[in-house]
């Protein structure tokens, strides 16, 4: 996009590679707000994770621009 952003983080647990290959869609019953910024889950041992679309959080900053 040519632009610099910063996001601020309160905490990180741990980081994780994951592999593209074990991706799954967003399951239907994902709250909608987070499903907008979701790019997709993984299941790892148990648990869901929610993977994170830098760029939707990045749209969502033009939206906001353009509703100003």
């Amino acid at each position: 996009r040519g632009e610099s952003y910063g996001l601020l983080i309160d905490q990180i647990g741990e980081v994780l590679r994951l592999a593209e290959d074990n991706m799954e869609e967003n399951p239907v019953n994902l709250d909608p707000r987070m499903a907008k910024l979701a790019g997709g889950v993984h299941r790892l041992d148990g648990q869901l994770m929610v993977v994170l679309d830098v760029d939707r959080v990045l749209e969502l900053k033009t939206e906001v621009q353009m509703a100003a």
